[in-house]
């Protein structure tokens, strides 16, 4: 119970390529770094810079299937950061519905690979470039995901991230009318944003899909786990008590270039005292 994984990427050197990235030359060697920094999980990320080289687009899934069994490292969910680049409600006349036809024809792509591997989460971010600014902007995803939901494998789950407050994402997540679309909490994001955790935890409650565990200066930046505005015990407190069981997935901020296994290390003991106090 409580699985603790990473991002994928975190494991890898980022050689000036920032935060978050796909290591297109270290997906293979991160299963096992994974396993040796005693982690149980990697979530993949799918992004829109040179998607199709990307191993889940297609040329790597029996690799995937391969290396998960070998390390006993879990692909759980994947992160599809392409729609931050490329969200179709952001887009005005014909190339809006050439943006919506390549969001279809992608995003069904991926599930699809996603039911062969065994991955039950997609999670869509609906944060920064691709947030939900109107109610017009909500209804259009809102309709979209719902078509997409019913030509998707039927044990696939959506987790939504969005920058709502938690009473009117709670409600949106209802407009649904479908269990199957919840929500992927980011620690740090809503620091970052200055919600209460305990508050949207226990508004969101068996909608929380997975959480990304980080930390953020209050409209600042990522910063070292324990050091930014994230109330760690607040939410933890707020899990308990709504009796989370799902992962935490890190996707803190970067230490030293060359000594990713050691900060990460570092990640995981500081994840593991906090997850101790669920019981």
């Amino acid at each position: 119970m409580w699985p603790i994984g990473i991002m994928q990427g975190r494991l890898t050197e980022p050689k000036g390529r920032g935060i978050q990235f796909f290591p297109f030359d270290n997906w293979r060697e991160e299963f096992e770094l994974a396993r040796n920094a005693g982690l149980k999980e990697i979530e993949f990320i799918f992004d829109y810079e040179d998607y199709e080289k990307n191993p889940i687009w297609q040329s790597g899934i029996q690799d995937i299937k391969e290396l998960s069994d070998k390390t006993g490292i879990k692909i759980k969910s994947l992160c599809f950061d392409y729609f931050m680049r490329r969200p179709f409600f952001k887009y005005k006349g014909p190339e809006k519905a050439a943006v919506l036809e390549e969001n279809k024809r992608i995003m069904n792509q991926i599930l699809q690979n996603m039911d062969r591997i065994g991955i039950a989460l997609m999670e869509i971010p609906l944060v920064d470039a691709s947030s939900l600014k109107n109610e017009q902007e909500a209804e259009e995803f809102r309709s979209f995901l719902l078509q997409l939901l019913s030509m998707a494998p039927g044990n696939i789950l959506f987790g939504l991230e969005t920058d709502l407050p938690p009473g009117k994402f709670r409600d949106y997540l209802d407009s649904f009318g479908q269990m199957r679309i919840g929500a992927n909490y980011d620690s740090g994001n809503s620091s970052g944003i200055g919600y209460m955790p305990y508050e949207e935890v226990t508004t969101l409650k068996n909608r929380i899909f997975n959480i990304h565990i980080k930390d953020r200066i209050y409209q600042g930046t990522t910063v070292e786990l324990g050091t930014g505005s994230a109330d760690f015990k607040e939410l933890f407190r707020a899990l308990k008590e709504t009796g989370y069981e799902g992962s935490f997935i890190l996707q803190a901020a970067r230490g030293a270039d060359g000594s990713e296994q050691e900060t990460i290390k570092g990640q995981v003991q500081f994840l593991s005292n906090w997850i101790e106090t669920l019981g």
